[in-house]
C-alpha cells in the first residue's frame, strides 16, 4: 500500500515533532547564559544614572530576565504551566515598572498611577488564568466560562478602583458625581 505525499509528511511531521521543540541541557546552558548577559548589560547601563530612573532602569532590567528565563522555561518544556508562568512573568514585569514610573509623581496622581498600574496588572494575570483554563483538555466550557467571568468582575472591580481614586482628586458635587458615573459604569 502507497501512502499519499501529504500523508506520509504529516506522520513524518507528528513523529518528529516530540524532539523539535526540546532544547538540549547544552542549549539551554548556552541560553542561560546570554540571559544573564543581557541582564548584566541592562543592569550596567543604570548605574550612571540618578533618581527614580535608576529605579526604573533596575526593573526593566530584572523583568527583562525574568520573562527571558521563564521563556526559556516554556521552550524547553513546553507545557500549560509553563505557557502560564511566562505571562504571569510579563505581567509582573510591566507592573513592577509601571508602579516604579509611579513614584516620579505625588499625592492623588501617584496614587492613581498605581491603581492603573494595579488595574492592568490583574487583566493580564487574569487573561492569563482564562488561556490556562482555556488549554488544559480536561476543562469543560462551564468551565472555561466561569474562568472568564471570574476574570472580568477582578477586572471590573480593578478598573473601579483606579476610576474611583481618579474621583478623589474633585471635590463636592463633582466628586460625588464621578463616583457614581464610575459605579455605573464598572457595575458597583
Amino acid at each position: 500500500m502507497k501512502l499519499q505525499p501529504t500523508i506520509a509528511a504529516l506522520c513524518a511531521a507528528a513523529f518528529f515533532s516530540g524532539g523539535v521543540f526540546a532544547m538540549t541541557s547544552a542549549e539551554q546552558k548556552t541560553e542561560k547564559d546570554r540571559i544573564e548577559a543581557e541582564y548584566k548589560a541592562a543592569s550596567d547601563q543604570c548605574k550612571p544614572m540618578k533618581g527614580n530612573a535608576k529605579d526604573v532602569c533596575k526593573k526593566q532590567a530584572d523583568g527583562q530576565k525574568k520573562i527571558a528565563l521563564a521563556d526559556l522555561k516554556h521552550r524547553a518544556e513546553p507545557t500549560e504551566g509553563h505557557r502560564h508562568d511566562l505571562a504571569k512573568a510579563k505581567a509582573d514585569a510591566e507592573y513592577d515598572v509601571a508602579k516604579e514610573k509611579c513614584d516620579d509623581a505625588t499625592g492623588n496622581t501617584k496614587d492613581v498611577c498605581q491603581k492603573e498600574a494595579k488595574a492592568a496588572h490583574v487583566k493580564a494575570l487574569e487573561a492569563a488564568k482564562v488561556a490556562e483554563v482555556s488549554a488544559k483538555p480536561s476543562s469543560n466550557p462551564s468551565d472555561v466560562a466561569d474562568a472568564r467571568k471570574d476574570a472580568a468582575e477582578k477586572s471590573r472591580e480593578a478598573d473601579y478602583k483606579a476610576a474611583k481614586e481618579r474621583c478623589d482628586a474633585m471635590a463636592g458635587d463633582a466628586k460625588d458625581a464621578c463616583v457614581a458615573d464610575a459605579k455605573r459604569k464598572f457595575g458597583q
